[in-house]
């Protein structure tokens, strides 16, 4: 053999080895925490000395990968890269394609674990649970609850019986529990496919004779009543009508339910304070026979001060 030749076959048998080297440093250049493969995973697989079967792969959404000379798929779903890596280098084997293959498996991309944040918080978004993640490391990624944050937040995960049937799984966390007081116990950890949904507040409405009409947020579900209101809304203006109305949209109804209370009464702390829930209508009205009957002493008491003071002007 020509010298030359035996020097530049081990050069070219380096030059390839070093390539494939490569190649599998960068396909696991993107490793990311091991967890179990799922459906639309992009996985790196790299079969040493081996560069025709060593690049990336997508999951199925079945949960198979194609490998190139395998006549087979291999089922990825639900195993952990190493075990995926036995898969791949048994079925080489089965195949008679390499004798005792060496298969090093690593993430690229996860696809299926996806933990939706949405409602009222600053930033919107789905990401992928890559790591270790707990409900407050997906409201810190939101930006935070945003001010028209309701006080419960609701936390979806599917789980699977034993029957083999999905069912949806719905926890309500209480914000002032979790932020304010820190309780360990409802700092979920997820793992992918949950849904965190932060509703807006519940909004009380007070119209009429008050000082500040408006919409204000109901902070806590049990706790608002006609007295808290009418703070809210700086008090009652004068003249005002000793019957007041509620108006509250029942449950299966198409109209909302009208509510008399004794606005006076409960003013002068002579009636119990009535409750307000969410979405309801405190209408006071105006006493406009007490407005008029003001308006015609106050016309009264200026006539008969002008008189008085000899400025008495008549016209034809």
């Amino acid at each position: 053999m020509n010298p030359c030749v035996r020097i530049l076959i081990p050069f070219l048998a380096l030059m390839a080895a070093g390539a494939q080297t490569r190649t599998a440093a960068d396909l696991g250049a993107a490793n990311l925490p091991l967890q179990r493969i799922g459906s639309n995973d992009l996985i790196a697989v790299s079969v040493y000395d081996a560069p025709e079967l060593t690049r990336t792969v997508r999951v199925s959404a079945e949960g198979m990968i194609r490998l190139p000379m395998l006549r087979k798929p291999i089922a990825a779903k639900g195993l952990q890269p190493a075990d995926l890596e036995t898969a791949i280098a048994s079925e080489l084997q089965t195949e008679s394609i390499l004798v005792d293959p060496v298969v090093t498996v690593t993430m690229v991309e996860y696809h299926s674990r996806p933990i939706s944040v949405m409602g009222a918080v600053r930033k919107p978004l789905t990401f992928q649970a890559t790591g270790p993640t707990t409900l407050l490391d997906a409201l810190t990624r939101a930006e935070g609850l945003s001010p028209e944050a309701a006080p419960e937040i609701l936390v979806s995960r599917v789980q699977t019986g034993e029957s083999g049937t999905a069912s949806t799984l719905t926890q309500r966390i209480a914000v002032r529990q979790l932020i304010d007081e820190a309780d360990p116990e409802l700092n979920l950890k997820l793992v992918g496919g949950e849904e965190i949904r932060v509703p807006e507040q519940g909004k009380i409405f007070v119209v009429g004779n008050v000082r500040k009409p408006g919409a204000f947020a109901v902070q806590d579900a049990n706790g608002s009543s006609v007295l808290k209101l009418l703070a809210l809304a700086e008090g009652l203006l004068p003249f005002t009508a000793r019957q007041a109305f509620i108006y509250r949209q029942e449950a299966g109804l198409s109209s909302k339910n009208e509510i008399p209370i004794e606005i006076s009464k409960i003013v002068g702390r002579k009636a119990p304070d009535v409750p307000l829930a969410a979405n309801d209508i405190l209408y006071i009205p105006d006493n406009k026979g007490k407005r008029i009957t003001a308006t015609t002493i106050d016309r009264i008491t200026g006539f008969g001060a002008t008189t008085a003071s000899g400025l008495l002007i008549w016209r034809r």
